[in-house]
């Protein structure tokens, strides 16, 4: 199921790349599992979370670059 989520995560990713074409805007990435869990810690339970990373690549000819906060 989880590489189910995955794919389907990556299909809709790449319709919205198509959408947006060369937009000035952050490309998505295809899409990471990084892992799932049980909600609640029930082996019973029907509520499985599955968590999903997406990239983001900057426009061509920019940077992303981390600002110290407090």
């Amino acid at each position: 199921q989880c590489r189910f989520v995955e794919e389907l995560v990556n299909d809709l990713l790449t319709v919205c790349q198509n959408l947006s074409g060369n937009a000035f805007m952050p490309r998505l990435q295809p899409a990471v599992g990084v892992g799932g869990f049980l909600e609640g810690g029930n082996a019973s339970s029907d509520d499985y979370v599955y968590l999903l990373l997406v990239p983001l690549k900057p426009p061509a000819g920019h940077s992303f670059h981390l600002e110290l906060g407090t």
